[in-house]
């Protein structure tokens, strides 16, 4: 079996190699339709674009990404091409929670005085949720997909994005990114969305970069119709607008679930998808390193660091320190 893996996957070396004949490790934004046309089986991230251009005439027949994102992948594509893929849900969820968790205590948010709104209630919008309520937070929870199958959180009604414009101090976003369908989030948060909040929120995205309209939430700034911001992905990425940059409280390189825990959960999940791909027993063993945790000071090195070195957006990313949850 040939794999080819993205270069800046952790804990993976001396693993995958112990699943396949043949493993190559290459940078992910450049994988090539020429790279894969051996290949049996793709291990990324959101830096490839796995579609047909990609995939057309290859080898392909298993695609996993190390992200609890995919809409780097054109799964209608494989569905068609018989190519089947696999994200890993959850992995990072608990990383992203600190990170929201810090991002309010650095703006001086995190105390009973607040109502949060939560959009998108899954692996990490649950988190958040309970976090925040355990610190006294008045919590609001916005998930329509879910609303409509009947699956309630214990001790909680769903309210509508009006409610949360209505009411919520703070909206934090915890979607995946899609753009068909009746539930589409792309540029959720957009123009008409802005124009509809009521208490100048504080805007937080740690979800993906297309939930929310950049464009749109720089003019809600300048326009005061929200306070402030906290930016983890961005649309554009690793291109990002250097005036939204300038505007918001706190911006990072799309790091948020960059904790050593949550890379490790993903490394772990996508081995085991090769695993059973090919029907093996193989069990990974990952030694997570000793590392420092995410702080309020570490966060603000972060962003004050990305405000200073824009263009560093991607090597920030790539190169990001090892953290502990």
């Amino acid at each position: 079996m040939n794999v080819i893996v993205d270069d800046k996957i952790p804990y993976i070396r001396g693993q995958i190699e112990q699943l396949a004949d043949k493993v190559r490790y290459l940078p992910g934004s450049s994988i090539s339709s020429e790279d894969v046309h051996d290949a049996d089986v793709l291990i990324v991230r959101t830096r490839t674009r796995c579609d047909r251009s990609l995939l057309e005439g290859s080898k392909v027949k298993l695609i996993v990404t190390a992200t609890i994102g995919y809409d780097h992948i054109d799964t209608a594509y494989c569905d068609l091409a018989g190519i089947r893929w696999t994200n890993c849900p959850g992995c990072n969820a608990n990383s992203v929670c600190c990170y929201v968790h810090h991002a309010l205590e650095a703006t001086e948010r995190l105390n009973s005085s607040y109502t949060i709104g939560i959009v998108g209630v899954g692996h990490v919008g649950s988190l958040v949720a309970a976090d925040l309520e355990a610190s006294g937070m008045n919590v609001l929870l916005c998930d329509p997909p879910r609303e409509a199958t009947g699956d309630w959180v214990e001790g909680h009604n769903f309210v509508d994005l009006a409610t949360l414009q209505a009411e919520a101090d703070i909206i934090t976003f915890h979607t995946p990114l899609t753009k068909d369908g009746p539930y589409a989030t792309y540029h959720l948060a957009d123009a008409a969305f802005f124009q509809q909040l009521r208490h100048r929120p504080l805007i937080i995205n740690a979800s993906r970069g297309g939930v929310v309209d950049n464009k749109a939430l720089l003019q809600a700034l300048n326009d005061r119709l929200v306070a402030d911001a906290v930016i983890d992905t961005w649309e554009g990425e690793p291109v990002i607008s250097r005036e939204l940059l300038s505007r918001v409280a706190i911006a990072t390189p799309h790091i948020a679930g960059y904790s050593a825990d949550g890379k490790a959960n993903a490394t772990r999940m996508s081995l085991e998808a090769v695993a059973r791909f090919i029907g093996s027993d193989f069990v990974p063993s990952i030694v997570l390193p000793d590392a420092p945790k995410l702080t309020v000071e570490t966060l603000m090195d972060d962003s004050l660091r990305l405000k200073q070195w824009p263009d560093g957006f991607e090597e920030m990313r790539g190169n990001y320190p090892v953290r502990r949850e």
